[in-house]
């Protein structure tokens, strides 16, 4: 059966429920004050003193022009120059206070820009935090360098000053190109921006290109959010990324802008979602699983058939096995044993860089389960299926016996076809692909504590 050609609308809703994307497990709702900078500053010595892994960076720019009405991200508006130049700033020193601490033998393999919006800093303020990024870093000459941008406003010098500083990589979104839509969310953008940033980043050699689309946004139908799928596919990006609107305005005060008799209902939302698996799959883009596509002969498809996709927070990625080094305001860094995330609030964050300390808000130190549970999630999240013997080794368990009281929960996704076990795999099938996260809960510790408590994740479907 090919993914969504024969999608069952009534099948998938059954699994319509809040849960977590996954990105990191444990999900970032158990990270706790109790880990501290001392804590982080621990880890960074010892997992430093012998060499180390390749790094990743992460950089957090958290400014736009103009308030998207649908955004979940961590940002602030401002076109304020000086503001957006004095935290620009700040994050340099943030990296500077914590580089010497870093064994330079260390390589650079993954580096990625979000926000907010990277692309509201201008050229010059691009090439500023770059090189300075280049001075303080070894980069691997076939890094990973990824920059999201916004084509509202952005020119030809941005796109030549992310090149210059070895961005290799763009993603863009779209959300959908329908006027109604996009006045309801407070994004406009036409297709002909759209496409000179495109031609932008493929004149100065960009690797690989994204765009990003939303569905479950305010008045979307079928056949108008096909209108756009269309046009993307035309515009021929190498990656397209179809999310599901998280409508979470007890989290996002602005999403109360967004009255939810606009919103499709769920029927609608599965119609748009089949419609468009189908359609891409067709244009020759292979379904990774969760939101994202590629085409065949991308990085992320052969990496996904090769049995090398990894996932982190910055999404799926080719580059496994890396130290995640976050810098700037929120930002989450990732190391083997521990997550950290940095102060939400400018004023904190700030007071903490100023001081010379890392600017820690939260933080966790998995245990031994932990570390079984999240090989076994992302495994089924990047390869689509769980391979129990591997499991097994890497951890000196036996998974019938470790998972015993949980594997029943997976008896549903067997029933209605999404899923195959036995005693060496747990393999996605179908139209499983949409239910990943779903089948995922079945493996999380802390999910009924954590939706017990209250509601702090997005629908699932």
């Amino acid at each position: 059966m090919s993914i969504g050609s024969d999608l069952d609308v009534g099948v998938l809703r059954k699994f319509d429920r809040p849960g977590p994307r996954y990105t990191s497990y444990p999900p970032a709702p158990l990270f706790s004050d109790r880990f501290t900078s001392v804590d982080f500053l621990a880890e960074v010595e010892r997992t430093n003193q012998d060499g180390g892994k390749d790094l990743s960076l992460y950089l957090h720019f958290p400014f736009c022009a103009k308030l998207c009405y649908f955004c979940g991200c961590n940002m602030k508006v401002s076109n304020d120059r000086a503001t957006i130049a004095m935290y620009n700033d700040y994050i340099k020193r943030e990296i500077g206070n914590l580089h010497p601490r870093i064994n330079p033998s260390r390589r650079v393999t993954q580096m990625h820009w979000g926000g907010g919006t990277p692309s509201h800093l201008n050229p010059d303020e691009i090439r500023d935090v770059g090189m300075y990024l280049l001075d303080k870093f070894t980069f691997a000459e076939d890094c990973e360098a990824s920059i999201e941008i916004d084509p509202r406003n952005l020119t030809r010098d941005h796109m030549k000053a992310f090149k210059e500083i070895g961005f290799n990589r763009m993603s863009m979104g779209v959300q959908d190109f329908n006027q109604q839509v996009q006045e309801a969310i407070n994004r406009e953008q036409s297709e002909e921006i759209t496409r000179e940033a495109l031609e932008w980043a493929r004149e100065f050699g960009f690797r690989s290109i994204n765009i990003d689309l939303i569905y479950g946004l305010p008045f979307q139908r079928v056949d108008t959010f096909m209108d756009s799928v269309e046009r993307v596919i035309d515009m021929s990006p190498d990656r397209i990324a179809v999310f599901n609107y998280a409508h979470v305005p007890w989290l996002k005060k602005h999403q109360e802008i967004i009255k939810s008799e606009t919103l499709p209902d769920i029927d609608e939302r599965l119609r748009i979602l089949q419609s468009t698996i189908t359609r891409l799959t067709e244009a020759g883009y292979q379904y990774i699983g969760m939101d994202h596509f590629a085409k065949v002969d991308d990085e992320l498809a052969v990496a996904q058939r090769e049995g090398t996709l990894y996932r982190n927070f910055q999404g799926y990625s080719t580059k496994a096995g890396c130290d995640l080094y976050a810098f700037g305001l929120s930002a989450i860094s990732q190391f083997e044993d521990i997550y950290c995330q940095n102060e939400k609030s400018f004023d904190e964050y700030y007071a903490a860089v100023e001081a010379g300390r890392p600017p820690v808000k939260v933080g966790y130190r998995m245990t031994a389960d932990d570390k079984v549970r999240r090989d076994v999630i992302m495994d089924l999240m990047c390869n689509l299926e769980i391979n129990i013997p591997k499991i097994d080794k890497m951890h000196g368990i036996d998974f019938s016996k470790y998972f015993a009281d949980v594997l029943s929960g997976l008896d549903i996704f067997v029933q209605e076809g999404l899923l195959e076990v036995d005693e060496s795999k747990i393999s996605v099938k179908g139209d499983g692909k949409l239910v990943l996260r779903n089948i995922a809960m079945v493996f999380d510790a802390y999910l009924e504590k954590m939706i017990k408590d209250k509601p702090i994740f997005s629908r699932t479907v």
